[in-house]
């Protein structure tokens, strides 16, 4: 149990710290938007070049764990749309419902705590569930809701403005100049000039803390309203519970994960949903909601993830 808190007690702290920091004005709200676009357009690209600009790219791609990861996600994405349907919700807002479920916080919250776990591994899985997140589940579920809402936009047409949109995602980009430099590092022998080396290093060594910060102080008048608990509870569970027994059931079925990799990639399934989920909300007059069911997730997971670790442990071992 000390073990545990000792893990997600600094998470959980920060966390607190940036909301006390915006709460009480250390910080003003109006702030954190700076801070997301630190982390979004500079911290997390560094953290990827630093981390896959050091493997071969063919030793970082592993199809077992992507599989494992897509799948479990598609899992908990279905159960959110047929409990939404059951609920009789139009199928726009069953969409973002199921988004809700099946979309993590993998950068601002899973990876920090993941880090702690598995070390530099971290970042791999990292990797690999934003390219299952910002080329599958994202673009599904806002071209489902696309499609059901009143543009009526095709499904593939929706889909593909959705991939589009990607080519300027600075995680993306990241990705990308990572998988670069990790080729001509391992294929070419050329690497990086020390002064941007340490440069890359400096930036991607702030991504954790200042997530966590800004995830605290982006919860302050976060307030779930009258008429919403269900659903708040329904889509925490499905986030906090569904997805990460989802995702670790199919990484336990498939052979050839490795250990490190399978549990940050539980982790980081277990994680809230992700932190722009009220803005996506938004176009469909969801946004109130959205916010309301990312406190609910945040403040379980302050439960939930001990009770994913402890499951780990048990099932998968040390995670090393």
């Amino acid at each position: 149990m000390l073990e545990l808190v000792n893990l997600t007690g600094p998470i959980f702290a920060l966390i607190g710290l940036g909301w006390l920091a915006v709460r009480h004005g250390g910080i003003e709200r109006t702030m954190l938007p700076a801070l997301g676009r630190f982390v979004m357009f500079f911290a997390l690209p560094a953290l990827l070049v630093r981390t896959l600009g050091q493997r071969d790219p063919v030793e970082v791609i592993n199809g077992r764990f992507l599989l494992a990861y897509a799948a479990g996600s598609l899992l908990a994405m279905g159960a959110g749309l047929l409990w939404a349907r059951s609920q009789g919700q139009p199928r726009e807002r069953a969409a973002i419902t199921a988004m809700g479920m099946c979309c993590s916080n993998s950068a601002f919250v899973g990876f920090p705590l993941a880090v702690q776990l598995v070390g530099h591994e971290a970042a791999v899985a990292l990797a690999l569930c934003m390219l299952v997140e910002n080329f599958l589940m994202i673009p599904l579920c806002l071209a489902l809701a696309d499609s059901a809402s009143a543009r009526q936009q095709p499904m593939h047409r929706a889909i593909g403005s959705a991939i589009w949109g990607l080519r300027r995602n600075p995680i993306v980009l990241g990705m990308v100049a990572g998988v670069l430099v990790g080729t001509l590092r391992t294929h070419a022998g050329l690497t990086l000039p020390a002064v941007l080396h340490k440069a890359i290093e400096l930036l991607a060594g702030a991504s954790a803390g200042v997530s966590l910060f800004y995830i605290g102080g982006a919860l302050v008048g976060l307030q779930p309203g009258q008429g919403v608990r269900i659903q708040v509870l329904s889509v925490a569970a499905g986030k906090l519970l569904l997805h990460p027994l989802a995702v670790g059931a199919l990484m336990l079925s498939l052979p050839g994960v490795p250990v490190s990799l399978a549990w940050a990639g539980v982790v980081l399934a277990g994680a809230p949903m992700l932190g722009i989920y009220p803005i996506l909300g938004q176009r469909y007059g969801l946004q109130a909601l959205n916010a309301a069911c990312m406190l609910g997730a945040t403040l379980g997971s302050f439960v939930t993830l001990g009770l994913v670790i402890s499951a780990l442990r048990a099932l998968l071992g040390a995670p090393h």
